[in-house]
């Protein structure tokens, strides 16, 4: 059975086009998609449906292609979806070759909890990085445990995994930690309330004027 770690696929060729032939193709539980790249002429070929389903939840997968007993390692550079029905309507796949250099897109992911009564802004969800194409991150996490209000984390801090090189501009901000709008005001609404209590006991201490 095909699984998500499977990346090994069966793509057929096909010579047929236009819509009404991707139709009976989806139908039939398989994908049209185009293979392009270095300098090679397209090929059109059909995909497995539900094996490339689980295959592109994880971004930048890299499937192992068998078409017509040719091999070919290639990256879903492109996934498009019926916006309303969300079926894969057509993948497009690069080529690409093993120790090659590429740049792609990499989900940032946070993990722990920042410091009590903050919150954590995700200001970019990726970060464009230059890796081999067999070694793509599946993603970059960002530690925030215990950070406190006013500390800015960006794409510079990151810590990457060995050969990943950064192409996201390193002033880039990834995260930043804030105290909530509502909560802040609230602090300097008990802060103002404070402060009168503390002029009216001060006010009543005083003796009264003859």
């Amino acid at each position: 059975m095909s699984t998500e770690t499977d990346t090994k696929v069966h793509a057929e060729l096909r010579e047929s086009f236009g819509k009404g032939y991707a139709r009976r193709l989806r139908a039939a539980g398989q994908i049209p998609a185009v293979i392009y790249g270095h300098g090679t002429d397209p090929v059109h070929v059909a995909l497995p449906g539900h094996q490339i389903s689980l295959l592109i939840r994880r971004a930048n997968a890299v499937l192992e292609l068998d078409v017509a007993g040719t091999h070919q390692l290639t990256l879903v550079k492109d996934v498009q979806k019926d916006p309303v029905r969300q079926i894969i309507e057509h993948i497009d796949l690069l080529v690409v070759k093993k120790g090659e250099k590429i740049q792609v897109d990499v989900p940032v992911v946070v993990v722990g909890e920042s410091f009590a009564g903050t919150i954590v802004n995700l200001d970019n969800t990726t970060v464009a990085l230059e890796v081999e194409a067999t070694h793509i991150p599946e993603n970059i996490e960002v530690d925030v445990e215990g950070l406190e209000e006013g500390t800015h984390i960006t794409a510079a801090d990151l810590k990457l995994p060995k050969g990943a090189a950064l192409v996201t501009e390193g002033e880039t901000l990834i995260v930043a930690i804030s105290v909530p709008t509502s909560a802040a005001a609230d602090e300097d609404e008990a802060a103002e309330e404070a402060g009168e209590a503390s002029a009216e006991a001060a006010a009543a201490d005083e003796p009264a004027a003859e």
